[in-house]
């Protein structure tokens, strides 16, 4: 426990490799506690081992099939080796474990989303919204779901949700502006573009420069 707990101080450092290497002295003398794989994993996925990560939530899993964080991990790190269906079976087997973990509908919509599944995504994200209807991100991912079925209407409604919730989301007001665009709303549609780009968009402008003036 001395050495976990000195691996979990030192990830919070930022210090991936000294918490690794204590998370290591830790599973060396006692390789039956998962949470210590599934910590030792986090701290791979930060140094970008995903693979190394997987192993290690693989192992948690062998050690506890009933811990759902180590599930949802392990699809984290498959989204990010693009292995989108891979990091689906795993987002839902968390799910399965726990049907309230907001978190894996968010991350299984945007693997869905990745796979151009925009309805599976959709459903994933009003999951999210139902567990959390704060939740500015969920809206925004669904209204770019709802964006690329070309349903502009109920996109513009999630990204304007987007931007209420989070005023500074710039992107929420890119889609919202290109949404518009495709119903004829043009002005309002460079008005969007202009909040974008003094919010910190850089892509605005170009969509001004070639839509507005």
């Amino acid at each position: 426990m001395a050495y976990y707990n000195r691996g979990f101080s030192k990830y919070n450092l930022q210090d991936y490799q000294g918490a690794i290497a204590d998370y290591s002295k830790a599973i060396q003398l006692d390789p039956n506690y998962s949470f210590v794989y599934v910590n030792r994993g986090l701290s791979k996925d930060d140094l970008q081992d995903y693979k190394g990560a997987i192993e290690d939530y693989s192992k948690a899993i062998e050690l506890d099939p009933s811990d759902s964080e180590a599930y949802y991990y392990r699809g984290n790190s498959k989204d990010n080796l693009q292995d989108y269906r891979g990091a689906i079976a795993d987002y839902s087997k968390a799910i399965e474990l726990d049907p309230n973990y907001s978190a894996a509908y968010n991350n299984r919509g945007i693997s869905k989303y990745n796979l151009q599944d925009y309805r599976g995504s959709i459903a994933d994200y009003s999951k999210v919204i139902e567990l959390d209807p704060n939740d500015s991100e969920a809206y925004y991912n669904r209204g770019i779901s709802k964006h690329n079925l070309q349903d502009y209407e109920e996109a513009i409604a999630d990204y304007s949700k987007a931007i209420e919730l989070d005023p500074n989301n710039s992107y929420a007001y890119e889609g919202r502006g290109s949404c518009k665009l495709e119903l004829n709303q043009k002005n309002s549609a460079c008005l969007d573009w202009s909040k974008a780009g003094e919010l910190g968009d850089g892509d605005a402008y170009d969509l001004i420069k070639q839509n507005c003036n």
